[in-house]
Formats: C-alpha cells, sequence, structure tokens
C-alpha cells in the first residue's frame, strides 16, 4: 500500500494535509503547541541504542540495562556512583545541543505569531533553540535544576556549573565526595527536580473559583486558592 494512499482520509492525501497544515498556521494569529517526548525523539534524543551505548557502555557492562531510563532509576549502591550517571545524563540531555534542528524548524514557524507551549518534556530544547521563555510551561520538571530530597523548601537551584564539574571530574563511574550537591537549607542530599513522586517541588499556584462548587486535591491544597463565590463579584473586589 502507498504512503499516499495509507494516510487518505476524508479525500486528503498526506501531501494534501501537509499544505492544509501550512497554510492553517501561516493564517493563524495564535499558536498553542503541546509537545511531549517524540518532539525530542524527533530531533535526535534517544534514549537507548547508538546513543546510550555512546555514553553509558559502562554502567551497561556492570549492571545489565539497555536505556537511560532504567539506568536513571537504577538503585545505586552509594551517591558519587548515582550523580556519576545521572551527571552524564543531565549533560546529554539537557546542555547539549539535539542532533536534529527539529526544535529551530519549529520556531522557525511560529517566532511571528503570539504563541504559547505547554510541555512535558524536561530537556528544554525549546528554550534552546530561542523560544522565549516567557511562553513555555513545563509541567514535569527541568533537568537543568536540584531540589531538596526531602523538600525541605519549595526552592530548586540551577544545575549546569556542577554538573559539568561531575562530567569532567568522575572515574570509575563515581564523582568525588565533594561534589555530591547537598541542600545549602537542611543539608540532606539533593535531587532532580522531575515530576517522579510527591517530593516533586513546584512553584505553580493552583486556583479555583466555583460557585457552591469549589474543590481542589488534598496533595496541592498547600499551594491552593480555593474561593466559594460568584467569579464576576470576585473579578469586581481584586
Amino acid at each position: 500500500m502507498s504512503v499516499q494512499r495509507l494516510f487518505r482520509r476524508n479525500g486528503e492525501t498526506y501531501n494534501e494535509k501537509i499544505k492544509r497544515l501550512g497554510n492553517v498556521l501561516a493564517e493563524a494569529d495564535t499558536i498553542v503547541i503541546g509537545a511531549g517526548a517524540g518532539l525530542s525523539t524527533s530531533a535526535g534524543f534517544v534514549y537507548d541504542g547508538e546513543r546510550f551505548e555512546k555514553y553509558f557502555s559502562d554502567f551497561k557492562t556492570k549492571y545489565g540495562f539497555r536505556d537511560m531510563y532504567s539506568g536513571g532509576f537504577w538503585p545505586y549502591d552509594t551517591l558519587e556512583e548515582h550523580w556519576a550517571y545521572w551527571s552524564r545524563y543531565i549533560w546529554i540531555n539537557r546542555y547539549m545541543d539535539a542532533p536534529e534542528p527539529v526544535y529551530d524548524e519549529l520556531l522557525d514557524l511560529v517566532k511571528d505569531k503570539d504563541y504559547f507551549v505547554l510541555t512535558t518534556n524536561v530537556d528544554h530544547c525549546f528554550q534552546k533553540a530561542g523560544f522565549d521563555r516567557e511562553r513555555l510551561f513545563y509541567t514535569q520538571g527541568d533537568y537543568g535544576l536540584f531540589q531538596c530530597s526531602e523538600p525541605c523548601c519549595q526552592k530548586t537551584w540551577d544545575n549546569e556549573a556542577v554538573i559539568r564539574q561531575m562530567v569532567e571530574r568522575q572515574k570509575d563511574m563515581r564523582v568525588p565526595s565533594e561534589l555530591v550537591p547537598h541542600c545549602p537549607d537542611c543539608g540532606k542530599p539533593m535531587s532532580m527536580n522531575l515530576r517522579a513522586d510527591d517530593t516533586f517541588v513546584q512553584d505553580a499556584t493552583y486556583v479555583c473559583i466555583n460557585y457552591r462548587d469549589a474543590a481542589v486535591p488534598q496533595e496541592i491544597a498547600e499551594r491552593s486558592i480555593c474561593i466559594d463565590g460568584d467569579i464576576g463579584e470576585i473579578l469586581i473586589e481584586l
């Protein structure tokens, strides 16, 4: 079966749909982009195969896992080994440029539009490509940030400088002990600012205004504003 026939729907061929999409983008004043892992995969940020072998062959040989995700959740015996793995992981997926210019090409399509990006990606390829940081909302965290593992506070810290040192100075799959990051406030080990469990640090305030039906999940109650009332009256008071 030909590609064009495979993608034919409602009388349109694959190429006709691409052309129509181009026309829609050209005519649009406002564009909302929703992006997940597939976009970064298309840009070359692949987490297994040849790329995994290139950067993590020693970890594969020792532990047997075959992709970066599995290694990221491995129960390493020491923090020195944990951060040897994670520093490489962060460096290649956050601070190195993507192999393919997919994000740059997407920016070219929308840069003159009123756009906004909602993404679950944590590699910040949007920001590196030049997307306006004020037009980005990344819901799952950022490889470029540390947080307290407790967490004792709702703070995050940029990690580029120490990650670079970890990558450069690690030996025998371990980083020097003095480079293991600890929270400046409480002294406990740092962790990545990733939505992996209920310790995830985030600063978005959730607001719910609803007459007789205002509710908020208990898990985010401390950073929420929940008002049972008429929104029209409330807006007048603001």
